[in-house]
């Protein structure tokens, strides 16, 4: 499993024209899943998304969580997050979950997330031809894959 976050002031998901979703100040979620991904790996990552401290302090230092400031998530899955480019110049996406895998883990990986946070997750629609749309505020952008734990 594979999510790349940024700290964020606003997002938004749009389709076809529609905003679907939006938020204020949290994290923007990108995830990815594979077939080998389980409870796990979603219980590992989204403890750790809720408790990673990006958000300044009062003395603008990154040591508060989504969680103290009462932030938002937006999560939009993102199978090309599970790209392969070690050959040629065609990405391989043969790693990433087939739906009937991932679309269960996005929801899993949703509700562990609003649990932890407190609040329902704003999302994108799994599978669909999504706009996203965020200013990233730092910025902050961190990467994280739960099979790289150590």
């Amino acid at each position: 499993m594979r999510v790349v976050i940024q700290r964020v002031t606003e997002a938004s998901v749009t389709i076809g024209g529609e905003k679907v979703s939006a938020i204020g100040q949290g994290m923007m979620v990108l995830c990815g899943f594979e077939e080998a991904d389980g409870p796990e790996d979603l219980d590992w990552t989204s403890r750790k998304i809720a408790a990673l401290r990006i958000f300044d302090d009062e003395q603008g230092v990154m040591n508060r969580s989504v969680v103290d400031i009462g932030g938002d998530i937006l999560l939009v899955s993102q199978f090309t997050l599970m790209a392969s480019t070690k050959k040629g110049n065609r990405p391989s996406y043969i790693a990433a979950a087939r739906p009937e895998t991932a679309i269960p883990l996005y929801e899993q990986f949703k509700a562990a997330l609003a649990a932890l946070i407190g609040h329902p997750i704003p999302s994108g629609v799994f599978g669909a031809e999504m706009q996203v749309a965020l200013v990233n505020d730092g910025p902050v952008t961190i990467c994280i894959d739960s099979k790289n734990r150590i």
